[in-house]
């Protein structure tokens, strides 16, 4: 199926930018979404017979992982072996003429294929090297394998997460994959700032680890200089009270985030107890995380009372950080999601779906419209026509060698 990606108005920041990406699964190819978001044309090097390992995920509709189908809508897949030598030529000479190249091998394994950065840059001095793995490239763990779960327990995230009678919990999701690949497009983009004063590329270097183990907090810190361990705190946050998730009185769950003074304050008045603002239990944070539980069974019970629209409506009227707990059906209800940030994915066999857009938004961009999934090798012969010059013979005797698939095939 054909893969486009125009914008809806504005110029995309990143036109002009061609991105290589030569990750699998889920953070490299977080990478090259975030990327393709804002302008930048991504093409996507597979394997010419089972594609991307994430076309194998599950769920699926009609064939087609939707996992995939998030990442990868708007890209242009080319099918080369990097098994054989050919293949391995083909993407270096498609290096030599982009801008970005993103991998998510094991530390080693270019250098092994005569694809590292000393000899990419050599051609192509101005390339950025965007490198996504478990453990870095650098560092005693750096020929470690590594995928998300791995990266959720090794930074310390799994041990916090969760109540304190449940075990480590890793999230149902693709989180530290996402982080990473979310540093990796920061990374990315600002080397080619730099680029853009020295005309020198780099290498982007990140550990699937590390932008998690930045975002837990102050978990280290606390630790390097008190001694004192985190322990799993269920939905509090362990450092300001009152803050949870609580459950209404017709069976709905809804957020409170009173997490600083002001907001406990309103907090208290719009539970129709305002004697708390001068109770000593709970007149500051640290006697309010001191009498935590019972600061929690009064909210409790003050919220089960009703049902949640009428205890969000009073939060609201009384400027107190609330939500209401949603699964995805409420989400792609709910009007501001609609506008804002939900988009269409058109053009594939999930129909008229909605995706997360970008993870951000800029004044003089309205973003990118997402029309189609690859198929595996689609655009094998437009791209290698295209950038390396390839004749029709040329590409038909790789495609009976085996070395590229230069006709697009179904994700089996």
């Amino acid at each position: 199926m054909k893969a486009s990606m125009s914008t809806s108005s504005g110029t995309p920041p990143l036109r002009g930018i061609t991105v290589l990406e030569l990750g699998t699964m889920y953070a490299a190819p977080t990478t090259g979404r975030m990327l393709r978001d804002f302008g930048a044309r991504v093409i996507k090097v597979e394997d010419p017979r089972v594609g991307d390992y994430a076309r194998q995920w599950t769920p699926q509709h009609e064939g087609l992982s939707i996992g995939f189908a998030r990442l990868n809508a708007g890209k242009e897949s080319v099918g080369i072996d990097l098994r054989r030598t050919e293949g391995r030529d083909l993407v270096r000479r498609l290096a030599a003429r982009v801008d970005v190249v993103i991998e998510s091998f094991r530390p080693g394994r270019l250098e092994e294929w005569g694809l590292g950065y000393d000899v990419l840059s050599a051609e192509n001095p101005g390339l950025v090297l965007t490198r996504v793995s478990g453990f870095g490239q650098t560092g005693p763990y750096r020929e470690r394998p590594g995928f998300g779960t791995v990266a959720e327990t090794a930074s310390g995230y799994a041990y916090v997460n969760g109540w304190p009678d449940t075990p480590p919990t890793s999230p149902p999701f693709g989180f530290a994959d996402s982080i990473a690949g979310l540093a990796a497009a920061f990374g990315t983009t600002t080397s080619l700032l730099r680029r853009t004063a020295t005309g020198c590329g780099d290498v982007v270097d990140v550990a699937l680890y590390e932008p998690l183990m930045f975002i837990m907090g102050d978990v280290i810190l606390n630790y390097s200089a008190t001694g004192h361990v985190q322990q799993r705190v269920g939905n509090g946050s362990g450092s300001a009270s009152p803050r949870g998730i609580y459950q209404a009185g017709d069976g709905h769950w809804l957020a409170i985030a009173a997490s600083n003074q002001t907001i406990a304050m309103r907090l208290f008045d719009a539970m129709g107890r305002p004697e708390y603002r001068d109770d000593p239990r709970f007149s500051t944070n640290r006697a309010r995380m001191r009498h935590n539980e019972e600061l929690q069974e009064l909210v409790r019970a003050w919220v089960v009372a009703r049902p949640r629209d009428e205890v969000l409506a009073d939060l609201d009227a009384h400027e107190v950080v609330a939500a209401p707990v949603n699964d995805a059906a409420d989400i792609v209800a709910d009007p501001h999601f609609r506008e804002r940030t939900l988009v269409d994915l058109a053009g594939s066999v999930l129909g008229r779906a909605l995706v997360p857009g970008p993870v951000l938004h800029l004044g003089g961009y309205a973003g990118p419209v997402y029309d189609g999934v690859p198929e595996i090798g689609e655009h094998t012969a437009p791209v290698l026509g295209e950038v390396l010059g390839l004749s029709g013979p040329e590409l038909a005797a790789l495609d009976r060698a085996d070395v590229v698939r230069s006709s697009p095939v179904g994700a089996a």
